[in-house]
C-alpha cells in the first residue's frame, strides 16, 4: 500500500468514525508533545501521564495541545502508560457527550466555553438558524481553525497621525504656491 493511500484510509477512518470507548479505554486530553511521538496527557479526574502515538498516525494526523484522545493503557509501561487509540475531533465530544459516556471531569470545560459563546438565548437563536439550512451557512466561519499559538495583534491607525500627515501636506502646499 502507497503512503498517500495509506494517509487516505487512516484519515477516513478518523474523520468518519464514531468510536465509544470500551471499558478499559480512557478519554483524555493532550497537554502537550514530549517529543518523540510522545505525549503527555490527563485524564478527567486528573491523572497525568505519558501516550505514545501509533505509527498508523505518525505524520498522517496531527493532535496539539487540548485535543482528546481515547487511549489503551498499557499495563507493564513504567513512563508511558497509554498508546493512542482513537483522536476525537469536535463531532465525535458530541456525540459521546450526547450518549452520556464523556467523563465528569472535562464536563466543565465544555460548560466554560458555552458561557463565552454567549447567553443562551443567543445560543438557542443560532441553533434554529443552523436546523433551518440556511445558505448563509456556508459563509460561516465557526468551524475554521483558529491558532492558539498566535497573540492576536489589532492594528489601527491614530488620528495624531493622520492630522499630522494632512498639517504636513498643506504646509508643503502653501511653500509650492509661494514659490
Amino acid at each position: 500500500m502507497s503512503k498517500a493511500t495509506k494517509r487516505k484510509h487512516v484519515v477516513k477512518e478518523v474523520l468518519e468514525d464514531y468510536v465509544t470507548p470500551t471499558e478499559d479505554q480512557h478519554i483524555m486530553r493532550v497537554l502537550g508533545s514530549n517529543g518523540n511521538n510522545l505525549h503527555e496527557a490527563v485524564s478527567g479526574s486528573g491523572e497525568r501521564f505519558l501516550v505514545s502515538m501509533p505509527t498508523k498516525f505518525r505524520k498522517n494526523i496531527w493532535i496539539k495541545r487540548g485535543d482528546f484522545v481515547i487511549i489503551d493503557p498499557i499495563k507493564e509501561g513504567g513512563k508511558v502508560k497509554g498508546e493512542i487509540n482513537f483522536i476525537l475531533y469536535r463531532d465525535h465530544i458530541q456525540y459521546l457527550r450526547k450518549l452520556g459516556v464523556w467523563p465528569e471531569g472535562f464536563q466543565e470545560d465544555h460548560a466554560s466555553s458555552e458561557r463565552n459563546e454567549g447567553t443562551p438565548k443567543e445560543r438557542s437563536e443560532r441553533k434554529t438558524e443552523e436546523e433551518e439550512g440556511d445558505s448563509d451557512s456556508e459563509d460561516d466561519d465557526s468551524d475554521l481553525f483558529v491558532n492558539t499559538n498566535r497573540a492576536t495583534v489589532l492594528y489601527s491607525e491614530s488620528e495624531e497621525e493622520t492630522d499630522e500627515d494632512e498639517h504636513d501636506n498643506e504646509e508643503k502646499g502653501e511653500d509650492e504656491e509661494r514659490a
